[in-house]
């Protein structure tokens, strides 16, 4: 049975985020059940998680067959078990595999560092300072992949696709900004992928237990 590591709780700000959700929505558009591993408070720390991540974080992976980390590696993995995920001709495999490290590489850095600003430290004087240019930097990317989209309604060959779930997870960690109302046709791109049933499902999944925590301890919601 294939299982996927992820966090019993984590603040609001972050639920929805956590990249386990990359790769339980690959699962769930690839047909293929899981186990989930809850990790609780400082686990992830732990000697003995530590030896299969390294750095202590989620997710990790494990099948019978390979054990793995890092959410991009494993969403493409299962992709490559799966027609619904990965073509099988060699344009289509090279599109999937270029848009992907295109959200990983080129896109997520930048809406990363505005989320860190925004969200960790929004009152510092040096993030007041540097919010502009970041904020300009992501604007800049969202106009290029804007762009490129163009009518389509998915990145690679027009089907969805891994690289798919990549973007639009990168697109979601703007969602504390109003910025995609100004790039109307990457709103519709992701609102049409959270759209889709298995990306309901790894969502409910990855939220039911932060709910189940803070069911049991209310002062988790309270800070």
């Amino acid at each position: 049975m294939i299982q996927v590591t992820a966090f019993q709780w984590v603040p609001p700000f972050a639920q929805g985020s956590v990249r386990d959700i990359r790769v339980r929505w690959a699962l769930e558009e690839a047909g293929l059940g899981y186990d989930e591993r809850l990790l609780g408070l400082g686990e992830h720390k732990s000697p003995q998680y530590k030896a299969v991540q390294p750095f202590g974080q989620v997710p990790a992976y494990r099948d019978g067959k390979v054990e793995m980390f890092e959410s991009c590696a494993i969403v493409l993995y299962v992709a490559e078990q799966s027609d619904a995920l990965m073509p099988r001709d060699a344009a289509g495999r090279a599109a999937v595999l270029t848009w992907l490290f295109a959200a990983s590489n080129t896109l997520e850095p930048q809406v990363a560092q505005l989320a860190a600003i925004d969200i960790f430290n929004p009152d510092k004087a040096w993030a007041k300072e540097r919010r502009p240019e970041v904020e300009a930097m992501v604007r800049e990317r969202l106009g290029e992949l804007q762009a490129a989209l163009a009518d389509r309604r998915w990145l690679a060959d027009d089907r969805f696709s891994a690289a798919d779930i990549i973007m639009t997870h990168v697109l979601r960690d703007l969602r504390h900004t109003d910025i995609l109302a100004d790039y109307p046709a990457l709103r519709a791109y992701r609102e049409r992928a959270e759209a889709r049933p298995a990306f309901k499902r790894a969502l409910s999944d990855q939220l039911a237990p932060f709910k189940a925590a803070e069911a049991a301890r209310p002062e988790l919601v309270a800070g």
